[in-house]
């Protein structure tokens, strides 16, 4: 599992994905979440807006990410 830091309350999933690495584009991390190839705590995802706030784990392409808060 790998932590994303962020200095703020809370992170938005497609700016939590790219900062992952896992997508270079936007768009392309819109289309997985679209297509329900994200999960944020074990459950598919699919708002790209989604708030995700220190401890939340989203996956997507076999890597698990947990969120690390201010």
């Amino acid at each position: 599992m790998t932590d994303i830091k962020i200095k703020d309350e809370y992170i938005k999933l497609e700016q939590a994905l790219k900062l992952s690495g896992e997508f270079s584009m936007g768009s392309d991390a819109k289309y997985a979440v679209k297509e329900g190839k994200v999960l944020v705590n074990g459950a598919v995802e699919t708002q790209r807006g989604k708030k995700l706030r220190d401890g939340d784990i989203f996956s997507t392409g076999g890597h698990d990410y947990r969120i690390i808060g201010a």
